[in-house]
């Protein structure tokens, strides 16, 4: 079943191709004041992809230098590091306006049998007994900031149930850990190259926002300065995103107007899919 949505994330993450390893992608406003920092990860890696003939990605190491405009294309250069027998590597480079604003590395694997053990996943309720993000806002909404709930009006390609019911009205102060399920809107095309293109363009969002939940006060935007810094991911197995996957998610610090938090991704089954790492700016500054 097509979803307009969902084609529409297919369109921006299929690049064109200016030559062997330049590439060029459209962007989307998805509520945020700058290009969404997924898709720019997602893009690299699809352009990354493109210049791979064996293996799949199996890490990325990204950093954020400059702010994306979404309306302007971002064109993606590819450096073909290293070509080996087992492993693949790839630098790409975001250019926008003349200037850099995004660079990853990533790492490309043929499939390997080996040594084989994960955590367990964490026992949370299934996603048939939690309700949709949305629905958690639906009574809220009005009286939230504007740039806010602009945010939360926008229709996406993925669907969230969180396990920890949010609460932006009093947030209060929280422990540091979240647990969601996600998954695409509609059915994809069986290609791992294409489901992991989308798993590192949805795990950007709210894996910073776990660093904020002790400091309950700060979530009003108003009072914060938020930017990813860097984000790194490493896919342990083969997944779909059109299943349900489980994000749980946790903060161990915060410190210099930075916050620090990690993710494990879980296919419905148990398995244990990727993991993730993300360090942000969290600076506080005094609402105008």
């Amino acid at each position: 079943m097509s979803n307009q949505l969902l084609d529409d994330l297919i369109k921006v993450m299929t690049l064109e191709r200016l030559e062997m390893n330049l590439f060029r992608g459209e962007s989307r406003d998805i509520g945020s004041p700058q290009v969404f920092g997924g898709q720019v990860l997602g893009q690299a890696l699809v352009a990354a992809s493109a210049t791979v003939d064996r293996g799949v990605v199996h890490s990325l190491h990204a950093y954020f230098l400059r702010r994306g405009d979404f309306n302007s294309p971002i064109v993606y250069e590819v450096d073909r590091a290293r070509d080996g027998h087992s492993f693949t590597t790839r630098r790409i480079v975001a250019i926008q306006h003349g200037e850099q604003i995004f660079n990853m590395s990533a790492s490309f694997q043929l499939v390997e049998q080996g040594i084989d053990h994960q955590p367990s996943m964490p026992q949370v309720p299934s996603p048939e007994d939690l309700q949709e993000q949305a629905w958690h806002y639906r009574n809220i909404k009005d009286s939230l900031p504007a740039a806010l709930r602009r945010m939360l009006e926008m229709k996406r390609p993925f669907e969230f149930r969180p396990v920890q019911p949010p609460n932006v009205v009093m947030p209060g102060s929280t422990e540091p850990k979240r647990d969601v399920w996600f998954r695409a809107v509609a059915p994809l095309p069986d290609d791992e190259a294409l489901h992991r293109c989308l798993l590192a363009y949805v795990s950007d969002y709210d894996l910073l926002g776990t660093a904020l939940m002790p400091h309950g006060q700060l979530q009003d935007l108003r009072q914060l300065v938020i930017a990813s810094i860097d984000h790194a991911m490493w896919f342990h197995r083969n997944v779909r995103v059109d299943d349900w996957l489980l994000y749980s998610t946790d903060s161990p610090s915060a410190s210099g107007a930075r916050g620090f938090a990690r993710g494990s991704i879980f296919a419905r089954d148990g398995r244990l899919v990727a993991s993730t790492c993300q360090e942000g700016l969290l600076r506080v500054v005094k609402p105008k």
